[in-house]
């Protein structure tokens, strides 16, 4: 019987035979280089605070963020991208604790800077979301809408303050019109040139937000469908791309990253800076919920999904898992 085309000797199951041979011919390589944690610390803590729906995940002092940074050096992650999450009582219209040069934000790069040095590329959040009383990622208009153009004014200055504290790159998730643009004008501005950028090029406003949502204490009432990627669009991915690149992102992002694998496919292949996609929370508590029921294979599960976004075309993967993922691949 023949089994493929003509040739009945072909048999393409001969290359499936062992895990050897199916780690000789596999087509997607995962690495821990490839991996980026994401990380969370919190003014006013004396202990880490686990988060109900991210077991495993913590918000952090600044103690054990640096713990957490080590940890990740050791295991092979690239990077850590690092969230502030201030008290209430400092939250307020403008977000002003996050342009705070000793707000807790530029607290955590100093501390993790000062741990790793340049062994992680330490990245930070550029956005007021965390900071605002309104949770919003901008400045508000009387009526209520964010100010594109006001919003700009403020992720200038945190660009500042964030590259003073010593981050290597720095990450606006806001999606504002011409955020990367202001942002490298306003880094080079001040000597800082060397600091990167990376762009939420696709930042979907996703139902898989929520866990996250805790991790910062965001304040939000609402949505963010006004400035973040309506799910049902495609080619608006492709618009900000070109705006992003033409405006100087060094690497830019899909978010989140399983529901959205074809767009993650589409703008590798239309990219010419390195591509980065966000396993986001929502993504990390599905797993984590099944596998806790006895549902799914957790571990198998983590490996697969890593695996499937690197496939689609990322070049790097933030992850809740990077520094366990990343010690399981370097057995």
């Amino acid at each position: 019987m023949t089994v493929h085309g003509s040739f009945p000797g072909v048999r393409p199951r001969r290359l499936r035979t062992t895990p050897a041979m199916r780690r000789m011919v596999a087509e997607t390589r995962l690495h821990p280089a490839d991996l980026i944690l994401p990380a969370f610390v919190r003014e006013g803590i004396d202990e880490p605070v686990p988060l109900a729906a991210m077991p495993g995940v913590v918000q952090h002092t600044l103690d054990t963020l640096r713990k957490a940074a080590a940890d990740a050096v050791s295991a092979g992650v690239s990077g850590i991208m690092l969230y502030g999450v201030p008290e209430d009582a400092k939250k307020d219209a403008l977000g002003t604790a996050g342009t705070d040069p000793d707000g807790i934000l530029q607290q955590a790069i100093r501390a993790v800077r000062s741990e790793v040095g340049d062994d992680l590329v330490v990245m930070s959040d550029l956005c007021l979301d965390e900071y605002t009383d309104h949770g919003h990622c901008g400045v508000l208009t009387p009526d209520g809408r964010v100010d594109n153009d006001a919003t700009l004014e403020r992720y200038a200055e945190m660009a500042r303050v964030q590259a003073e504290a010593g981050v290597h790159m720095v990450g606006p998730s806001g999606m504002m019109d011409g955020q990367i643009r202001v942002i490298r004008e306003a880094l080079d501005a001040v000597g800082k040139e060397d600091v990167s950028i990376l762009a939420y090029t696709a930042k979907y406003s996703s139902a898989f937000y929520g866990p996250f949502r805790e991790a910062v204490g965001s304040s939000l009432q609402g949505d963010r469908k006004t400035y973040q990627q309506d799910p049902a669009n495609a080619r608006e991915s492709l618009r900000e791309l070109a705006l992003d690149l033409e405006e100087g992102a060094d690497i830019v992002m899909v978010k989140p990253a399983l529901p959205y694998l074809d767009i993650l496919a589409r703008i590798a292949d239309a990219s010419d800076v390195p591509v980065c996609a966000y396993q986001i929370s929502g993504e990390y508590a599905m797993i984590e919920a099944a596998a806790e029921k006895g549902w799914i294979d957790r571990d198998a599960a983590i490996l697969e999904t890593l695996t499937g976004i690197k496939r689609a075309g990322a070049s790097m993967i933030l992850t809740y898992w990077a520094t366990e993922a990343a010690r399981r691949l370097a057995r």
